[in-house]
């Protein structure tokens, strides 16, 4: 079968397309024909993590260097990129009870990665569900990390109807998921993107929508009662004067100085900062399914690729150019 692979850390030009095994799903798994993978951040920063500089690692200084030892020192030890997958289930092992042959699925392979092939095997109490009825494989194939993950941070948040939310990094996989989210519990949504990405954050059905190229939300007086941070964009120094008495300042990533403000900030009454990780839990993703089936997130596409110009939308993602989700064929 054809994979997509990398045997060393670099630009796009390092992803090869190589015949490789075939999988034999064990006793708990299913094998998926793999029919749609998303590309995103996280392809990106594993396929050069060597290269990544430690300023622009999104988690707790401690955690750098275990997570380098987990994608490799010199080389790649995960060599096939590919968190988010939407296929067909080929064959399922005799202990399985919630798939079967033929069944439509999506889901999520975390840090392990390895979706962008023509076949997977995936554990059956994985991040794997049964597909929206609804949407296409390339559309469910961008929804399990970015839909996952802002709803259990906006759940940890405890979003309710007539708050004003502020989404800073409303485009990407998990704003773009955030801004619908929010609006379907019933929260007046801002979202701050740049100029390419206005008429997209719009679209998604932001309220308010603030191109950080020509404002700063944290200096224009406006009052919001949840301000979420995508990827550390900002401060909760810079955005403690945007928040209501008893506001929260929200991070999807965050390092040692988010840890320490949310413990200080947890033993007071007042604005309140919180870092939480998502569980990897099929729950949250059969959650997201049936948001999607009532038709309230919807994934938008900016591009689908076919599987032998990996390189090519890996470069198109690197250099900024996607207004909404970029998918590569299988």
């Amino acid at each position: 079968m054809k994979a997509v692979v990398y045997t060393e850390f670099g630009p796009p030009e390092v992803l090869k397309i190589n015949e490789v095994p075939k999988p034999v799903p064990k006793d708990n798994e299913i094998l998926v024909k793999i029919k749609a993978s998303s590309i995103n951040y996280g392809d990106l920063l594993a396929r050069n993590f060597k290269n990544i500089p430690v300023s622009k690692f999104n988690m707790p200084l401690i955690l750098w260097f275990p997570t380098r030892i987990f994608f490799g020192l010199n080389r790649p030890n995960i060599q096939t990129p590919g968190s988010e997958f939407a296929g067909n289930v080929e064959a399922a092992g005799k202990n399985v009870k919630r798939f079967k042959e033929g069944d439509a699925v999506f889901g999520y392979r975390g840090q392990h990665m390895g979706a962008q092939t023509e076949y997977l095997c995936v554990p059956e109490n994985s991040v794997v569900a049964h597909k929206p009825s609804n949407l296409t494989y390339e559309e469910s194939s961008v929804i399990p990390y970015g839909g996952t993950t802002a709803l259990h941070l906006l759940s940890t948040a405890n979003v309710q109807p007539g708050q004003k939310v502020l989404i800073n990094g409303a485009s990407g996989s998990i704003g773009s998921f955030a801004v619908q989210i929010a609006k379907s519990k019933g929260a007046t949504v801002t979202g701050v993107c740049g100029t390419p990405r206005v008429d997209f954050v719009k679209a998604l059905g932001a309220d308010h929508v603030i191109d950080y190229r020509k404002e700063d939300f944290s200096k224009n007086g406006q009052v919001y009662d949840l301000i979420f941070d995508i990827l550390g964009k900002s401060t909760f120094s810079d955005s403690g004067n945007s928040l209501s008495e008893k506001g929260i300042y929200l991070r999807a990533s965050f390092k040692t100085r988010e840890l320490l403000q949310m413990l200080t900030t947890s033993l007071g009454s007042g604005k309140k900062v919180i870092c939480s990780l998502t569980p990897e839990k099929f729950e949250n993703l059969e959650t997201i399914k049936e948001l999607a089936e009532a038709g309230k997130i919807k994934p938008v596409i900016d591009k689908v690729f076919p599987m032998d110009q990996v390189a090519q939308a890996h470069k198109y993602v690197e250099e900024d150019h996607k207004k909404g989700s970029i998918v590569l064929a299988i």
